[in-house]
């Protein structure tokens, strides 16, 4: 049996994409094997679905000062012997990487043995952890044009990102009887991410008397982020996240506005819902969901708001321009080169 080692961590976002490859490696005959942090979120994610599971020691390269600058080198060091060590006892055919920094010991360990990794680049520039790697990978995997001029011309592919197969599978009437609206009045889904987004949660709000005299508004809002003001506002359902409900949810949306996490726009994208995107400023990021945006938006994909511009009625003009022109946004859509990433990623391994 062919033998495969997925790995990355730190983020949901390094995780869910190595999830949705599961069932057609599944399929296609490997045994696999998750490599992540001994604590991770990647473990609780990953222990659904009956794969084993080996905790290394991991640590994280600051650009920034921080004590543990001096105690995570060591940690590294430990986390590259234990991936070592396992890869050597197990001998997989190939390594596929999603990044973090959890996955830099994996793939270097990998590569010193001579076991080809793939690894897969979300955002527009690759991050610290994913160029320690790129020297060492037979293949990486990206979602924008853009990004190819970071990378080896031999390397680069443009795949976009694994999406879970089911988030297709939703059924509109569910979403609208979870939520309780009606079928005759469109809706907008707000996502913040997995920890919610503080500042576009509250211009949603600020903003939700305007909204709902047209629209029905389904809000994400994040861990420990809703409004208990505004439970029984008619129109308006909040949830800290989406679970299983989420391909409902995203079933019966007509319009999504979104942070531009390169996993979240990536699954807009497969699902072809118009969308507003707000990244996250440069202030507080290394600025790479602005790059997503604008990659996103000359591609004619999605309308991009800066956090710092947005007013109430601007954030209304923008979502009745984007309503108004939907059927342009999904025609956009539909004619990306990114709608297949599982096939494609499949076939690089396969090749590896």
């Amino acid at each position: 049996m062919k033998k495969i080692v997925l790995t990355g961590g730190g983020t949901a976002g390094h995780v869910t994409p190595n999830i949705a490859l599961i069932p057609s490696l599944q399929e296609a005959g490997y045994e696999i094997v998750y490599v992540g942090s001994y604590d991770g979120i990647e473990k609780k994610l990953i222990a659904d679905f009956n794969i084993p599971y080996i905790g290394i020691a991991t640590g994280k390269f600051r650009r920034y000062l921080d004590v543990k600058n001096f105690t995570d080198p060591f940690r590294v060091v430990k986390g590259y012997s234990e991936a070592k060590k396992f890869l050597k006892e197990y001998s997989p055919d190939v390594v596929f990487s999603k990044g973090g920094f959890v996955s830099v010991p994996v793939v270097r360990a990998a590569a010193a043995l001579r076991i080809p990794c793939i690894i897969h680049e979300s955002d527009m520039t690759p991050g610290l952890a994913n160029k320690l790697c790129i020297p060492v990978a037979k293949k990486v995997c990206c979602n924008f044009p853009e990004t190819l001029k970071y990378l080896p011309e031999e390397k680069g592919v443009i795949t976009g990102s694994p999406i879970r197969a089911e988030l297709s599978q939703g059924n509109k009437p569910d979403g609208l009887n979870l939520c309780g609206f009606t079928a005759n009045k469109p809706v907008i889904m707000v996502i913040g991410g997995s920890l919610g987004a503080a500042n576009v949660n509250k211009a949603v709000r600020d903003a939700l008397p305007k909204l709902l005299k047209d629209y029905q508004v389904v809000h994400l809002c994040g861990k420990d982020k809703m409004d208990n003001l505004l439970l029984n506002t008619p129109g308006y359902k909040q949830c800290e996240y989406g679970k299983t409900e989420l391909k409902d949810l995203f079933a019966m949306a007509d319009l999504v506005i979104s942070r531009a996490g390169a996993n979240a726009i990536c699954e807009i994208l497969a699902l072809k819902k118009p969308n507003i995107l707000i990244p996250l400023p440069a202030e507080v990021s290394r600025g790479d969901q602005i790059l997503n945006a604008k990659s996103f938006e000359d591609q004619g994909f999605s309308i991009v708001l800066q956090e710092a511009d947005i007013t109430d009625d601007l954030l209304v003009e923008k979502v009745n321009e984007l309503y108004s022109h939907k059927d342009h946004y999904c025609a956009a859509m539909c004619e990306s080169g990114q709608l297949n990433p599982i096939d494609t990623i499949m076939n690089l391994i396969k090749e590896a």
